[in-house]
């Protein structure tokens, strides 16, 4: 697009990376927006856990509004939605589907969701239990964005009915992702919220290795864990990283591990924003394997692991020379394909294509509600 845009994002949370995700992949894709030129609004529903944990409370790449229920939505951000050249509602929003039958009928531009959670959002929509996303709702998207690839962008279409579904995966900014040039603390490290589906991995991937080798040093930071977990004593915890230190965090690590949840590997080409921070950093990944993630880091450029043993050989085994190798590697990849000014220039560039009919929207269905 060659005109500015003025484009309207309503997501789960931008001020608050606490416990969530989607902080950091919104914060990435609309300051880079911003770089381009573009008119940028976000508006998040202001909820105590969040504004508890606010580490972003005056963003200057957007204009950062709030609203406490959806009467006030409708009643305080009206005119800006209908003006605005282009709406994305995000997965997870609270109310999601009474907004979404609300700004159906009212987006006179181009009205798009973007979901940051593709496989467990269609497990849930098939099953009519998704607070945030009708099934109904989904045709009447200009473009479904998806954080998952692969298959599942056809499944969209032939089975939701979207009538667009593009990928626009997670992204890293260099300015904030990079080598600090920290000393080395810890052999092998792990940032990410607490999940029941990926605390067996995490048990056999990294406190499995640091039981066997007490000589090492091991490191879990983010939130949310049960207070019944057994820590090995060379694990140290730290309960929230805020985004800002994330670049000095990895910076330490000799290595770092990802660990996808289990519905993102079932669907495959869902990589986590994690893979590229740590990419960014310089710092070696040993990973979960998925389908798809060859498309994003060749074998050249990460190591895989299914078991202790897996990783217990890498980090007594490789050499310094092929670590470093390793992650020059994926460091110049992300930076090729994976940064927010990407990600921004695959939006916009998808807001080019014509559009379709919107369907007329029918708000007596029951499912509404």
């Amino acid at each position: 697009m060659t005109k500015a845009l003025d484009i309207v994002f309503l997501g789960l949370s931008l001020s608050s990376s606490w416990g969530n995700g989607h902080a950091t992949t919104f914060r990435g894709l609309l300051r880079a927006l911003h770089k381009l030129g573009h008119r940028i609004t976000f508006l998040e529903r202001d909820v105590p856990w969040y504004a508890h944990h606010r580490d972003l409370r005056d963003p200057d790449f957007c204009e950062l509004r709030y609203y406490d229920t959806v009467d006030e939505l409708r009643r305080n951000h009206q005119r800006d939605l209908r003006r605005a050249d282009v709406v994305v509602v995000g997965s997870f929003v609270p109310e999601g589907r009474a907004i979404i039958d609300d700004l159906a009928s009212l987006c006179t531009g181009q009205f798009c969701f973007y979901d940051i959670d593709t496989p467990v959002t269609l497990a849930r929509v098939a099953e009519d239990d998704c607070d945030y996303l009708a099934r109904r709702q989904i045709p009447y998207f200009d473009v479904y964005f998806s954080f998952t690839g692969g298959a599942t962008l056809e499944r969209l279409k032939s089975e939701f009915g979207a009538r667009s579904a593009e990928p626009l995966y997670c992204s890293v900014d260099p300015e904030r992702h990079h080598w600090t040039g920290s000393t080395i603390k810890w052999d092998l490290g792990y940032l990410g919220t607490y999940s029941p589906d990926r605390q067996q991995t995490l048990e056999a991937l990294l406190l499995e290795p640091a039981r066997r080798l007490p000589d090492r040093r091991f490191v879990v930071a983010g939130s949310q864990y049960p207070g019944d977990i057994a820590w090995p004593n060379n694990v140290i915890r730290i309960e929230h990283l805020p985004p800002a230190e994330h670049a000095d965090f990895y910076s330490r690590q000799r290595y770092t591990l990802n660990v996808t949840r289990t519905s993102m590997i079932a669907a495959g080409w869902s990589p986590s924003v994690r893979l590229f921070e740590a990419a960014a950093c310089r710092t070696p990944i040993i990973s979960d394997c998925w389908p798809g993630l060859d498309s994003f880091f060749p074998a050249s450029a990460i190591r895989t692991a299914s078991s202790a043993d897996d990783v217990t050989g890498i980090l007594l085994r490789q050499s310094d020379r092929a670590r470093l190798s390793m992650a020059k590697q994926a460091h110049s990849l992300v930076l090729t394909r994976h940064t927010g000014a990407a990600r921004a220039r695959e939006f916009t560039s998808v807001l080019r294509q014509p559009r379709q009919m919107r369907p007329v929207l029918d708000l007596n269905i029951e499912s509404a509600a």
